[in-house]
């Protein structure tokens, strides 16, 4: 196994949390939060509405969550934040659909890491009613961690702490599977893990796994399991008897973020992940930070 980079070089020089303030979307802010703040990147927190009269005061708490996570003291001014290496812009986008509203922002907004909370019922309903006709959903996309509907993730919302120890990477010939085991490689490094598990699943005949690339994370061990049967199921099953915290998928890049959400055996994962899940594109900004 090769031993794990410890560039610093950045891989999220911009964070977009896109969020419609439900239970949900608090859950997926805490962990975009997280995010800048180990990144030191900039954070977009991006609320969806057709609501023309929202008020910044239903934006998440930046210094309320920073100091209850003991981050800053308390009563800190607005002017205490960009001291912890983040900076944080909020933005409203009054589209018709979530999809439209999120593409609108990233025309004029490219961002390396997106943030979204996904609810079960309405994963097609919510972002797949319209049609992907605008030639960026088309482009290569951007790494986007999904939180599912009431999962708890492995951010803690009380102080910011990671739970973080066990992770999935399903892979297959295509697409590219070292791209993902190269994210779970560097998102454990720069969350300082001390120690865990990646489990790679091959749903398949096991001389079938295609050969990959583990490198050597001090605390971390490497685990293969393969299994026949059908793909989702077998994903889904895994993730349960394994404990798992986080799913992390390359996906080929076709339509963006939206990958997890269009293809038919990401999205079926998405409807039943009981934990996040992390998803690389193939060609993604963070692609070439990654090899």
């Amino acid at each position: 196994m090769n031993q794990a980079s410890d560039s610093p070089a950045h891989i999220l020089d911009s964070v977009l949390f896109a969020s419609d303030f439900s239970a949900g979307s608090l859950t997926a802010f805490h962990h975009a939060l997280k995010a800048a703040l180990v990144a030191k990147s900039k954070l977009t927190i991006l609320h969806l509405s057709q609501d023309v009269a929202v008020a910044w005061t239903e934006f998440p708490g930046i210094r309320e969550t920073l100091e209850r996570w003991r981050l800053l003291p308390p009563g800190s001014p607005r002017s205490a934040v960009p001291q912890l290496g983040i900076d944080v812009h909020k933005a409203v986008a009054r589209s018709q659909t979530p999809l439209k509203s999120v593409l609108d922002h990233l025309k004029a907004n490219p961002v390396d890491f997106i943030v979204l909370a996904t609810h079960a019922n309405d994963v097609q309903a919510g972002w797949m009613k319209e049609s992907i006709t605008d030639p960026l959903a088309r482009k290569a996309g951007q790494m986007t961690l999904y939180i599912p509907d009431g999962v708890t993730g492995f951010v803690s919302a009380q102080d910011g702490a990671v739970a973080l120890d066990k992770i999935l990477i399903p892979i297959a010939a295509k697409p590219a599977p070292q791209l993902a085991i190269n994210a779970a490689v560097r998102l454990v490094t720069r969350l300082q893990r001390p120690r865990g598990t990646f489990t790679l699943l091959h749903i398949g005949a096991a001389e079938a796994m295609p050969a990959v690339q583990c490198p050597a994370v001090p605390g971390w061990e490497w685990k293969k399991i393969t299994r026949t049967g059908d793909v989702i199921k077998g994903i889904v099953a895994t993730t349960s008897a394994e404990a798992v915290n986080l799913i992390v998928m390359s996906t080929d890049g076709r339509n963006g973020f939206l990958d997890a959400l269009r293809g038919s055996h990401s999205e079926r994962i998405l409807r039943n992940a009981p934990c996040p899940v992390l998803t690389v594109p193939e060609g993604s900004l963070a692609e070439s930070a990654l090899k």
